[in-house]
């Protein structure tokens, strides 16, 4: 038997991406041909793709975890690595993608929208890439970086034109069953309906779509009842239809108060894409006239109805009294509501734009380290992923990237001292600054460079004469006389 999910969490994860590669060209009278080592491939990204065949998130419900293929390690002879294989997940028309707290990501209308879960992986750059003028050769390559990781709540709402709302029992699966080729459960106990129907229905040359969801009962908006948990269904919908039970056999019961319950209830349900339902326009549904009871209620609210601004409608699912009026008024309404919003629903994404003045990093007193610090930023923790520490050379470049950045010079002007403790993404080091910038803020005495202490670094004048005797201008001999 099938089930119907309207609700899961998707656990998503990106592919890794494949690491570089450090090598050096060799052929015959070319030992040392330079850097060849190709970039990794980039992980795979977890992909939704609404498809109008879906109509459920069942499957997510059995596999809740997804996975982007593993891009593959770069070699040498530049050749690059391949990219991992995205993973492309079916979900239905209207999947509302939301985080765990709520906040709504994307609205996936329109067959074959797309948006991707959870990217995959950066692959790591060769050595060919990283060479520059400063460094020809280098030793070393960059890692790949780890797949995003998100967990994700799919919701589901139906796109329908026309919702039907009402108590139990009240003839809501009927209606759609005379109405469309859709063939719900219909039964004479109250909460037959245990999941939202939907069906199709054509009106001269008007075709729209009818969603009913489980009874409403006083109290649903305290989550009582099923009503509540399937209202999400007729958020989209363009008019809502009040189905009434005019033969009920419960005495504290009538049409009147019926229709003020389930406006009560509707108007303190918070839909989570914004839209008050209490702005759509009504319908009355006065069900079961075939019944001379039923008939005879029917008759006597009718005017208080209409007193309302409220179009009534008697029909009976039995005997199909009635439904040809209803049928094209629904159509009517919808063509209204159609032609005053022309543009067809699309995808809706919610951007966050950063600031104009908003920097790559922020820098931070670390609570748990006595005068160590943490820097977080996209930025500097991707690229102490892409680090090998067991090379020198690779902690040199990243060293490079960090000052670059202003790193360096942030964490001296909030008194880091040289040794102290920094925390970048899962890594902790022991500062010390290397650029002049960093150097000159933690001096004690003010125009005194401590790497001008080396014995071994020669003064520019001798720089100067060393240039002049390469390329012969003077010799060493006659150049220490002058």
């Amino acid at each position: 038997m099938s089930r119907f999910v309207d609700r899961v969490v998707l656990h998503a994860a990106g592919g890794e991406g494949g690491n570089g590669c450090a090598s050096v060209h060799k052929e015959k009278f070319k030992p040392l041909g330079g850097p060849d080592g190709g970039n990794g491939g980039n992980g795979g990204d977890v992909v939704l793709v609404v498809d109008s065949n879906v109509h459920t998130l069942l499957d997510f419900h059995f596999r809740p975890h997804a996975t982007g293929g593993n891009g593959k390690q770069g070699q040498g002879s530049m050749r690059h690595g391949a990219a991992g294989a995205p993973l492309e997940l079916k979900v239905p028309d209207g999947t509302v993608v939301m985080t765990e707290d709520g906040e709504v990501i994307a609205d996936l209308v329109g067959e074959g929208t797309r948006l991707i879960a959870a990217q995959g992986g950066r692959g790591g750059l060769g050595n060919a890439a990283l060479a520059s003028k400063a460094r020809k050769a280098p030793g070393f390559a960059l890692l790949g970086e780890p797949g995003e990781r998100r967990d994700l709540v799919l919701e589901l709402k139906s796109v329908a034109d026309v919702g039907l709302v009402g108590f139990p029992s009240a003839g809501k699966s009927s209606l759609i069953a005379v109405l469309s080729a859709a063939r719900p459960k219909i039964a004479d106990y109250p909460f037959t309906t245990l999941v939202p129907n939907l069906g199709v229905v054509t009106a001269g040359e008007t075709v729209f779509t009818v969603a009913d969801v489980p009874g409403l009962i006083p109290g649903a908006s305290q989550g009582k009842g099923l009503g509540l948990d399937f209202l999400r269904h007729i958020e989209r919908c363009a008019v809502l239809v009040h189905v009434i039970d005019c033969a009920t056999y419960e005495p504290d019961r009538d049409p009147i108060s019926d229709i003020d319950t389930l406006e009560r209830e509707l108007a303190l349900y918070t839909p989570s894409l914004g839209s008050d339902l209490a702005e759509r326009p009504r319908m009355v549904v006065l069900n079961k006239i075939d019944i001379p009871e039923g008939r005879e209620m029917a008759e006597f609210v009718e005017a208080e109805l209409k007193e309302r601004g409220l179009p009534v409608f008697k029909v009976s699912t039995a005997s199909r009294e009635g439904l040809r009026e209803l049928t094209f008024a629904m159509g009517k309404v919808v063509e209204d509501y159609r032609a005053a919003k022309p543009v067809e629903e699309s995808t809706r994404v919610v951007l966050r734009p950063r600031a104009v003045n908003e920097t790559d990093f922020t820098v931070e007193p670390d609570p748990e380290t006595p005068g160590g610090f943490i820097v977080r930023g996209d930025r500097p923790e991707r690229w102490v992923r892409q680090t090998y520490f067991g090379n020198s050379e690779a902690v040199g470049y990243l060293a490079d990237r960090l000052a670059r950045l202003g790193v360096e010079e942030t964490l001296a002007k909030m008194g880091a001292e040289p040794g102290c403790a920094v925390t970048i993404g899962e890594m902790t080091f022991d500062w010390e600054p290397t650029t002049p910038a960093g150097i000159a803020l933690t001096m004690e005495v003010r125009g005194e460079d401590p790497r001008l202490d080396r014995s071994d670094r020669i003064s520019a004048a001798e720089r100067k004469h060393a240039r002049r005797v390469r390329r012969g201008l003077v010799g060493e001999e006659e150049d220490d006389e002058e």
